[in-house]
């Protein structure tokens, strides 16, 4: 049992205790939780998944990547825009992916919000909410990482405020930690700070 911090991993080096319990989240956590994301198309993908997430296991989510992938046309925003009734009831149907019809839907509704922003806007507001990384204290335990911050707060407030849905302040800070715009790693980590 962990007291919270850094756990030795197949291989010896230490990492966060949530990233050791499948060979799926080793590789999650050392090569993507925590690495910068930009890209609109990229950062929606990110902000759908986090959704689907709500209230599941992020592994059930990792898992099914792939099918949520081919579902949503890889989450190109101008694609998923123009999902008509027809594709809203296969993706209802699709058994490869969480089959909620409210998260489906609010997917389907984010993306042609979106599509009328212009390229980058997602990116730059997103990013306009990371904070000083100089002024956060580095977490030594699992305890010390929050899950929600002034930061994700905001950053629900701002895309609520823009129509997005399934965007509350927890989901906006697992997006900010999935994707960068913090390091929630442990100070032990391995994967603290990593390029």
């Amino acid at each position: 049992m962990s007291d919270g911090t850094a756990l030795a991993g197949p291989d010896g080096a230490l990492r966060c205790p949530w990233a050791l319990s499948t060979a799926d989240y080793v590789t999650y956590h050392d090569e993507e939780w925590g690495r910068p994301v930009h890209g609109d198309d990229a950062l929606y993908e990110r902000l759908s998944l986090e959704a689907f997430q709500s209230g599941l296991s992020w592994i059930t989510i990792l898992r099914r990547r792939p099918a949520f992938r081919t579902a949503f046309a890889d989450f190109e925003i101008a694609k998923v825009a123009a999902f008509t009734d027809e594709d809203r009831e296969r993706l209802i149907a699709d058994p490869g992916i969480i089959r909620n019809r409210a998260k489906i839907d609010a997917t389907l509704a984010n993306a042609r919000v979106l599509a009328d922003w212009a390229p980058g806007e997602l990116d730059a507001l997103i990013w306009s909410h990371a904070p000083d990384p100089t002024t956060r204290p580095v977490p030594k335990t699992l305890a010390d990482v929050p899950a929600v911050t002034p930061e994700s707060t905001a950053l629900s407030r701002a895309l609520k405020k823009r129509g997005l849905r399934f965007v509350g302040p927890t989901t906006a800070y697992a997006l900010m930690q999935a994707c960068g715009l913090v390091d929630d790693h442990l100070e032990t980590c391995i994967a603290r700070s990593a390029p």
